[in-house]
């Protein structure tokens, strides 16, 4: 009841809010849909779309990367080595620094003068344009958020049996066969809670581009144009209509990934997970 509440008291809100118009200087008037006309097909359609499509490609980039190197680094922390435990505390410490310093740490990394330039031997203006600025981006954010897939797909590969290993080695099956026929099926239901942790996030991203670009060069994302409508531009209204459809997309996203995996995340009939 209490989590219910917390939930859909400020969703509920948002959408009575984006009813009303923003005219300053008197009380809101009620217009019913015209707010989510104007984010769709009005004049705050381009803004709209741009800012969509950027967090979609965010979305989908970043959790392609984040998946290959955070399953990688699992599979490598799974194994058994002197100084495991040393090296599983230093992976995590990414994860652990909060968004707004990662991003000012690699805002510098990436500067003109910065330490990337000087490796690369180039004169690189990373938040200069469109797509170093997307790809600095998408850098940082797997740097600092690729340890939590690991982390995910570490506690599934702990509940591995030995034996099913040792088993498959007498079968003859080599490294690749076992990581496909064995450790990818059982550690799946780790891999789809993960990837949909790091969707819904990625779908809010906001903190990361905010402070590399404010937004300049197409980096801009739904959750900037909500705050800049709401706060930047004082129009209520209109920012709760922008967050209530960024509310449904994520939403549906969500959604259709469970569906079309068919993972039932909260478990099957039986009580066990798919």
């Amino acid at each position: 009841m209490v989590l219910a509440a917390v939930i859909g008291y400020p969703v509920v809100r948002a959408l009575i809010r984006s009813l009303y118009g923003d005219r300053i200087g008197t009380e809101p008037q009620f217009i019913g849909l015209q707010n989510y006309l104007e984010v769709l097909v009005g004049s705050e359609a381009p803004g709209f779309w741009s800012a969509l499509s950027t967090t979609l490609f965010f979305t989908v980039t970043t959790l392609l990367l984040e998946l290959v190197i955070g399953v990688a680094m699992a599979l490598v922390m799974n194994r058994a080595f002197r100084g495991r435990g040393i090296v599983r505390a230093v992976v995590l410490v990414p994860w652990a620094i909060p968004t707004a310093v990662c991003a000012v740490l690699w805002r510098w990394t990436f500067d003109a003068n910065g330490i990337v330039n000087h490796l690369i031997g180039q004169q690189i203006l990373w938040t200069g344009s469109e797509w170093p600025a997307k790809w600095a981006i998408i850098f940082a954010d797997t740097w600092k958020t690729a340890p939590f897939i690991a982390l995910l797909v570490l506690a599934g590969l702990q509940t591995i049996s030995q034996e099913i290993y040792e088993a498959a080695r007498v079968d003859g099956a080599g490294a690749v066969r076992r990581f496909f026929t064995i450790i990818l099926p059982l550690v799946r239901p780790a891999i789809v809670v993960a990837v949909l942790f790091r969707m819904l996030d990625v779908l809010r991203i906001y903190d990361l581009p905010q402070i590399f670009t404010h937004g300049a060069n197409n980096t801009e994302t739904l959750s900037m144009i909500v705050v800049e409508q709401s706060i930047g531009n004082l129009k209520a209204g209109l920012g709760s209509a922008l967050s209530t459809l960024t509310f449904l997309i994520v939403f549906a996203i969500a959604f259709l990934y469970i569906r079309v995996l068919g993972a039932r995340v909260m478990g099957d009939r039986d009580g066990g997970i798919e």
